[in-house]
C-alpha cells in the first residue's frame, strides 16, 4: 500500500495550507486516516483523525478551531486544512493509513510544512 501526501510548503504565520493524502490500499478496507506531525528534535505527534465509518473527528488541542480534517470517501483521501498558521506548527506533517486485517498502520514520506513569523 502505497500513501503519498502533498501540499506542504513555507508560508507566514497568519496564512494557510491545505495537505492532501492518498493511498493506493481498497477503498472498503479503509478504516480511518490520520495526520501526525514531527518537528526538529520532537517525537512525532498526533494532529488529527477521521474514521471512514464517520463520527466526529479527532484533532489534538494545540490546533483545534485551525484544522480541519476531512475526507473523500470513495477515493480514499484525506485532507487536513490548515489555517491562522503559526511558527510552532512547522513540522514535517506525515499521513498515516489504518486498514482492515492489517497489523500497522501505512505511512507516507511526509510532506514540510514551514511557517514563518
Amino acid at each position: 500500500v502505497q500513501v503519498v501526501e502533498s501540499g506542504g510548503g513555507a508560508v507566514q504565520a497568519g496564512g494557510s495550507l491545505r495537505l492532501s493524502c492518498v493511498h493506493s490500499g481498497r477503498t472498503f478496507s479503509t478504516v480511518a486516516m490520520a495526520w501526525f506531525r514531527q518537528a526538529p528534535g520532537k517525537e512525532r505527534e498526533f494532529v488529527a483523525l477521521i474514521r471512514w465509518a464517520g463520527g466526529s473527528p479527532n484533532i489534538t488541542d494545540s490546533v483545534k478551531g485551525r484544522f480541519t480534517i476531512s475526507r473523500d470517501k470513495y477515493n480514499t483521501a484525506v485532507y487536513l486544512q490548515m489555517n491562522n498558521l503559526k511558527p510552532e506548527d512547522t513540522a514535517v506533517y506525515y499521513c498515516a493509513v489504518d486498514l482492515r486485517g492489517a497489523r500497522e498502520k501505512y505511512w507516507g514520506q511526509g510532506t514540510q510544512v514551514t511557517v514563518s513569523s
